[in-house]
């Protein structure tokens, strides 16, 4: 009895598109993102489009809010460390951030990961963070995107991306426009980088420093690959428990590429400017390694990274009391970092006095 011939390899695969294996890798995940199902999605993954109802009472004036983000080269240390369950909390968590700023909670999420090949080990690392922060939010993974391109992405690693929609009423969004002067600054504190500056980062750790991933970072009990991979903080708990105590906001940034200059006045009306104190919160020590050993300038530290805090509230004096008391029962560090100022004719709007 002659043995069987082995099967031919299609032309597909020998071009570098394994379908089979891509088909498998995507099998392999369907419990574990089953499992952020929520009561608002409709029916299963597999299909061509995910679908979802809005929140059972949802007001009339319920608006849909959406963003997409990618986590940009922390992805570089994620394959140093061989560790992609933390990239895929912190791509969830960024969009988190950025939909919250407008008071919008989350409803669901999709995915996008682009590799020249899928490795199902590092696909289902990357899908188990992806449901964790989904869960940890409240909020389903409907679906996403797995694309296999070989020769357009290096071998060996990945991009992952992805996009957000929530859900805020009309007259519940956050805009910025009720910001006046004498508003306070409250910052909340990063976990890290969040995922922002690493291009900077790698440069002063592996090409100045010479560093490895596994060499301890001077002045912590960390790693290097450790801190650098710190999950992006989700800000939705603390905020949602502010909001649901009626304590009056005014502005929310999330602090992320283009530090504190770039990002606060994207809620400021432009009669305002924000007075930043830099001596209100003990900066961590990855940025004062970062600045020290790269020599990069003071200024441009605090436009490139978020230097410990990961995301700002302004709110009036008169609200300080209660947030003080939301934010004790929760736990939640916090420091009162600025305040609102009256911009005058020359005046930068965010600016730092000390």
């Amino acid at each position: 009895m002659t043995s069987p011939a082995p099967a031919e390899k299609s032309a597909y695969a020998a071009a570098g598109v394994n379908i089979d294996a891509k088909m498998a890798a995507l099998k392999a995940v369907k419990t574990m993102v089953a499992t952020t199902k929520t009561v608002n999605v409709v029916g299963g993954i597999g299909s061509f489009g995910g679908l979802c109802r809005l929140p059972q009472g949802s007001p009339k004036d319920t608006l849909l809010v959406a963003s997409t983000d990618g986590v940009g080269t922390k992805l570089k240390v994620a394959v140093m460390m061989k560790k992609h369950d933390t990239v895929g909390q912190d791509i969830v968590n960024h969009c988190v951030n950025d939909i919250l700023v407008q008071g919008a909670k989350p409803l669901f999420f999709m995915d996008y990961v682009g590799a020249s090949k899928i490795d199902g080990g590092v696909f289902q690392q990357l899908v188990s963070g992806l449901c964790k922060a989904c869960k940890e939010n409240n909020m389903a993974l409907l679906g996403g995107e797995t694309a296999e391109l070989p020769g357009l992405y290096p071998a060996n690693e990945y991009d992952l991306a992805g996009t957000i929609v929530g859900t805020v009423s009309k007259s519940q969004v956050i805009t910025g426009q009720s910001i006046r002067a004498g508003d306070v600054v409250v910052g909340l504190p990063s976990g890290g980088l969040q995922t922002n500056g690493y291009s900077l980062a790698r440069k002063v750790f592996f090409d100045i420093c010479q560093m490895s991933p596994l060499d301890k970072l001077p002045g912590t009990n960390q790693t290097v690959g450790e801190a650098l991979l710190a999950v992006h903080r989700s800000f939705l708990k603390p905020v949602a428990r502010l909001l649901e105590n009626k304590i009056k906001i005014n502005g929310m940034a999330h602090i992320t590429g283009g530090g504190f200059q770039d990002n606060i006045p994207r809620v400021l009306p432009k009669a305002v400017a924000c007075e930043i104190d830099r001596t209100a919160w003990e900066v961590p020590t990855i940025f004062k390694f970062i600045e020290r050993q790269g020599k990069v300038d003071h200024d441009e530290m605090y436009r490139v990274f978020n230097m410990g805090v990961g995301y700002v509230l302004i709110v009036p004096k008169t609200s300080l009391p209660r947030l003080k008391t939301v934010f004790k029962n929760l736990k939640q560090t916090w420091y009162q970092i600025g305040v609102i100022r009256v911009k005058k004719p020359g005046m930068e709007q965010v600016y730092f006095s000390k």
